[in-house]
């Protein structure tokens, strides 16, 4: 992966494909539907970040999103301190709010998974019981302040039932033809999804 800085007089051709962050992120839409929010980061170094959005039921977390994050490999000065707070752990889409970012998404995938294992982890941590399918969806993210147009990450986003279907993504995030990614990317992405916490 590269780091890509754009310039803001190509910044709309830049973002051409690219959808603005809903009203809610994530995370206010996941309180907002089940009255609490925490995030767990499960793995994270300077390429990689497993998390768990989660909400609590009956004192108990139940992850509503797993995320994988591809960091790109290096990050503009302008975004080296929020970078800082999310390799400590912070919510991605919080954190570039709160600094005054405006945050994209460039959408590459709707669609939904079947983890093959009723003992799978993403089961697990969803407290689900079979190997239902759940909606993913896969986005490139873009920051933009100012004078600076960064592409952060590419980010994996797999939903637990209730909270997302792959029809609710369809509605938040049109989808460019010109985007899509192939087959063999996504049965790569699948597989990432579903490594096992501890390899």
């Amino acid at each position: 992966m590269r780091t890509s800085i754009i310039p803001i007089p190509v910044l709309a051709v830049a973002l051409q494909a690219c959808t603005t962050e809903p009203e809610l992120l994530n995370s206010e839409r996941i309180e907002q539907t089940f009255g609490s929010y925490g995030i767990e980061v499960l793995q994270n170094d300077q390429q990689l970040r497993r998390s768990e959005l989660y909400s609590l039921e009956n004192g108990d977390k139940v992850c509503r999103t797993y995320a994988v994050v591809q960091f790109q490999e290096a990050t503009n000065v302008r975004a080296r301190t929020e970078h800082s707070s999310i390799l400590d752990g912070a919510s991605i889409g919080e954190t570039f709010k709160s600094a005054g970012w405006r945050i994209y998404k460039q959408t590459l995938y709707i669609g939904s998974i079947s983890p093959q294992f009723p003992d799978a982890d993403i089961l697990r941590m969803m407290r689900l019981d079979d190997t239902q399918e759940l909606a993913m969806h896969v986005y490139q993210l873009l920051i933009e302040k100012e004078d600076v147009a960064l592409e952060y990450a590419t980010i994996v986003e797999v939903h637990h039932p209730e909270y997302l279907a792959e029809s609710d993504l369809r509605d938040l995030f049109p989808v460019s033809e010109s985007s899509l990614l192939s087959e063999d990317e996504i049965t790569a992405i699948v597989s990432l999804v579903l490594t096992p916490q501890n390899h």
